[in-house]
């Protein structure tokens, strides 16, 4: 089975515009069917297509971001997600922060 990659765009309000980042997660080749994008704030993290992605998401796939605040704002909100995607082996990369991955 192959492995997917998928991206996750997130501005905080409806008036920001998230096209740079959906450029940026494009250039690594991922198609925009396979960008999620939410506008909402980073505070929270019942976000409706980042929970979708989230449940869509498969043993080594992985999530593309922009950065690691598109993931959250919150510190243990954060921490609590790369622990439930380390348990389920899907990789995350942080496109200004490579050295995340």
């Amino acid at each position: 089975m192959k492995h997917k990659k998928f991206g996750y765009v997130r501005v905080s309000s409806k008036d920001q515009n998230e096209e740079r980042q959906i450029q940026n997660v494009k250039n690594l080749g991922i198609e925009e069917r396979d960008i999620f994008i939410d506008k909402e704030s980073g505070k929270n993290m019942e976000r409706e297509n980042y929970k979708m992605l989230k449940r869509l998401v498969r043993t080594g796939d992985t999530i593309v971001f922009d950065s690691l605040t598109r993931l959250g704002r919150n510190m243990n909100d954060t921490l609590e997600e790369f622990r439930y995607y380390e348990k389920h082996k899907v990789n995350l990369q942080f496109i200004k922060e490579p050295y995340i991955n």
